[in-house]
């Protein structure tokens, strides 16, 4: 086995009242990609912040190319050859792929001009490297996330990158999409540079990474090969026990009442779609990206109009224009994007959970405080959600938990149905069966849900049902006991 390009060895970090990491380390080959693995807040940010130059470390080893080292920007990290690729993109819509790949460095001629033609040729270059087919030339608004990111690799390279760090890459991406972001890892990797990747889907893991290394609680639990792990063995690593039933599924009440409805719903997106859902029932939905999954839930939830159908909750029509009418109905619609639509991270729990159910709380025009935080402490209670107090801003807490304050918001507004869109993107296998526990217990109380989602193990694991759409159209449905992954993906595609 080659000798690592770089290595961190024995890294400790703390920040006031926590201690992030105690005794962490990695390693990494050249032409190799780790994978850098375990639940939300055991460390993988911080330990990459410190070998970027976000945080210094307090102590602990940085060896790169031979040498001992620290970087106090990552800029200083970048310009050594250390590059990270962030979940959220760094790229102005506005602007050309070329002079979003050199800004800040942008290559000029003698006596200061902009060499624009140098820069196109170096993109286009670049490109070729990566068999990335791009105009540099083009604007980025409009391009797909995996394009966006194929571009954010470039600016990497424009360093001269040795190490890349893949932080959660595919996490927003459809399957086909994924499928071009790792064939691409494949060239970086062919090119000699080494790869660290952060995800939570393990079935990655498995296909493009040599070996993984697994943090737990801030310290450094395990670097094995990836021909020596499975499955479980992985998860068990990152969690420290066994999640021997990962999807804890509770059978639906055979003649639960019918919650929701729909018949023959259309717009531009989707077309005659029919189906129904029963109290104490989870009928999942799935589908290629554009297959119109999302846009259904919208439409059902008013965010867009409808041309024809109908929809109906507890067996009365309902006439919906606007998510508020929606909730009034006793739908609530939980997003995909729950950062961008589900809640205000600059604002604390207390506030997230109250928010879309404030009339509940208000006594004469204002909020009453004792209400509020009984309520939000009742559902931190019965949803686990683990914060130092309810005052802590959600842009501080794991995914995990962000989405568990979706849920209470939700519930809130106690809706006879659910739609849940995607609700475990993002969330490491612990916070995933939560969960996938609480959606149980929503079962139980005789909720009606309706669950999109793109991970198919997730949809088989916990729908009594699923609707397989394709194109705007439902396509197919299949009982829980009919389903099977090669039934499915026949429909999908």
């Amino acid at each position: 086995m080659s000798e690592p390009i770089l290595e961190m060895q024995d890294i400790f970090k703390g920040f006031p009242g926590v201690q992030a990491l105690s005794g962490a380390g990695l390693k990494i080959r050249a032409g190799e990609a780790v994978a850098l693995l375990g639940e939300n807040g055991a460390g993988k940010s911080t330990l990459m912040n410190i070998l970027t130059g976000v945080h210094r470390k307090d102590s602990g080893r940085i060896v790169y190319g031979g040498e001992e080292v620290e970087y106090g920007s990552s800029r200083a990290a970048s310009d050594a050859g250390i590059a990270i690729i962030h979940q959220e993109m760094n790229l102005v819509p506005q602007m050309r792929i070329y002079e979003n790949v050199f800004l800040g460095r942008e290559m000029t001629k003698t006596g200061g001009a902009l060499d624009r033609a140098g820069m196109i040729r170096r993109t286009r270059e670049i490109f070729g490297r990566i068999n990335v087919q791009l105009d540099p030339e083009r604007l980025v608004r409009g391009l797909s996330i995996a394009m966006q990111q194929m571009i954010e690799i470039a600016k990497a390279l424009t360093f001269d990158a040795r190490v890349i760090v893949m932080d959660e890459p595919t996490d927003a991406l459809p399957d086909e999409e994924v499928d071009s972001l790792l064939a691409l890892m494949g060239e970086l990797k062919k090119q000699g540079c080494g790869i660290v990747y952060i995800t939570h889907r393990l079935d990655e893991v498995f296909r493009v990474c040599e070996r993984a290394t697994v943090l737990r609680d801030g310290k450094f639990i395990a670097e094995l090969p990836t021909s020596e792990l499975d499955y479980d063995s992985l998860v068990r690593m990152m969690v420290g026990r066994e999640l021997d039933q990962l999807f804890p599924y509770s059978p639906a009440e055979p003649d639960g009442e019918v919650a929701l409805k729909v018949s023959g719903l259309s717009n531009d997106d989707i077309h005659d779609v029919s189906f129904e859902v029963r109290r104490g029932q989870v009928v999942g939905i799935t589908g290629l990206a554009g297959a119109g999954r999302t846009e259904l839930a919208k439409t059902i939830y008013g965010v867009f109009s409808h041309s024809a159908g109908t929809v109906e909750v507890l067996g009365k029509p309902v006439q919906i224009s606007s998510p508020s009418e929606a909730i009034r109905a006793g739908i609530f619609y939980i997003s995909e994007d729950r950062k961008g639509d589900g809640l205000v991270l600059g604002l604390d729990v207390k506030t997230n959970i109250t928010l879309s159910s404030l009339r509940s709380i208000t006594r004469f025009g204002r909020i009453d405080l004792r209400a509020e935080k009984r309520i939000s402490d009742g559902f931190q209670k019965d949803l686990r959600i683990r914060t130092p107090s309810l005052t802590q801003l959600v842009k501080k807490l794991s995914g995990g938990n962000q989405q568990k304050i979706a849920l209470a918001k939700g519930l809130m507004s106690n809706p006879d149905i659910l739609i849940l869109d995607e609700p475990t993107r993002g969330i490491d296998v612990g916070a995933k069966k939560e969960i996938y526990q609480l959606i149980n217990e929503f079962k139980k109380s005789g909720k009606a849900v309706l669950m999109i989602s793109s991970e198919m193990p997730e949809v088989l694991g916990v729908s009594d049902e699923i609707l397989v759409m394709h194109e705007g159209s439902l396509r197919a449905r299949f009982p829980r006991e009919d389903a099977t992954q090669e039934k499915i993906m026949a429909v999908m595609v």
